[in-house]
């Protein structure tokens, strides 16, 4: 998977990002069927917990996977994570960040790329249930919230997970930030995200009112504005900036005292190739994967129309050799 190619037919980043997300086979067998929990949080909220339904023994191994901006586990990457958890027999389970499961949550907050502490409280529950320490996957901004989660938790987060993986994550969350904001990014993927994310931020408005400059979030044209005006301060954080230097995951790779693995493609329009870590710069128990093809969470293999398993199988096959 470090060597990953993108198929001949699919060329480019922006291509093997679109792609796969909209129109690969996420899974070669019985689209997978979920069964959802509803966790009260300590504050008074709500987290929604998808579980596949398996004939795993209870003592299996548990895979947990953490999304991306605004997925959830109807995701392709999530469906193709549930496909490869039920070929090798573990149970699986996908926790959905605040207001991703279709409704919206209680509290005056919502989810952010640092969410360490939100990833803690899940997965010390969810480890009460598993035989053994969890072998976790987080996509994207899941990814590098479990990142920091594994940072901030230095030795102990051994007790809870014996490996972690994030794929695609924006370690480096102000260039990525930044790059979002740029060319063809800004014109195709920011008012993706956008579409969806203002609608339940000023649905959040409705709820809590005052909660933040609705006419500054309603102008919100970048990630970088919306950010500002609303991610950032709901959340503990001065603003944009002070969020997306302090979440980001990129600065502590050296402190993650579990194996874990970083997989990144050089061709990802979101995360720029020159902002990726070097193996000098991560610590001892920190992998990189930089394949040169692969965009955002694509990862499409094989001939025309293609799948999008192959990265989950590499990715599991290495939470395996090193749970």
């Amino acid at each position: 998977m470090h060597n990953h190619r993108g198929p001949r037919w699919l060329p480019g980043g922006h291509a093997q990002t679109i792609w796969p997300a909209l129109w690969s086979r996420h899974h070669l067998g019985p689209r997978p069927r979920y069964t959802r929990e509803r966790w009260d949080t300590p504050d008074g909220d709500f987290v929604d917990i998808d579980f596949l339904q398996t004939e795993a023994p209870a003592d299996a191994p548990w895979l947990v996977l953490f999304h991306g901006l605004e997925g959830s586990s109807s995701s392709a990457y999530a469906l193709a994570f549930a496909e490869v958890a039920r070929q090798r027999g573990w149970h699986y389970a996908v926790p959905h960040f605040r207001g991703c499961s279709g409704e919206l949550n209680r509290a005056p907050r919502a989810y952010h790329s640092g969410d360490f502490a939100e990833i803690g409280w899940i997965l010390a529950r969810l480890r009460q249930r598993a035989a053994a320490p969890l072998r976790v996957v987080g996509i994207s901004l899941g990814g590098n919230a479990l990142l920091r989660w594994a940072q901030e938790s230095g030795d102990s987060a051994a007790a809870t997970a014996a490996a972690v993986a994030a794929v695609c994550s924006p370690i480096d969350l102000v260039a990525g930030g930044l790059a979002l904001g740029r060319g063809l990014n800004r014109r195709v993927y920011t008012p993706m995200f956008l579409h969806s994310m203002l609608p339940k931020a000023l649905a959040k408005w409705a709820q809590h009112p005052g909660l933040f400059d609705r006419d500054r979030l309603r102008a919100a044209r970048t990630l970088f504005e919306f950010d500002e005006v609303f991610t950032g301060p709901l959340h503990g954080f001065k603003g944009a900036l002070d969020y997306w230097t302090r979440a980001s995951a990129k600065p502590h790779l050296a402190a993650i005292r579990i194996p874990a693995l970083v997989v990144n493609a050089l061709n990802d329009p979101f995360v720029p190739a020159a902002c990726l870590p070097r193996a000098h710069e991560v610590g001892r128990c920190v992998t990189l994967w930089q394949p040169p093809h692969g965009g955002h969470v694509g990862f499409a293999s094989g001939r025309f129309p293609g799948h999008v398993t192959a990265m989950p199988q590499a990715v599991s096959a290495w939470l395996a050799d090193h749970a």
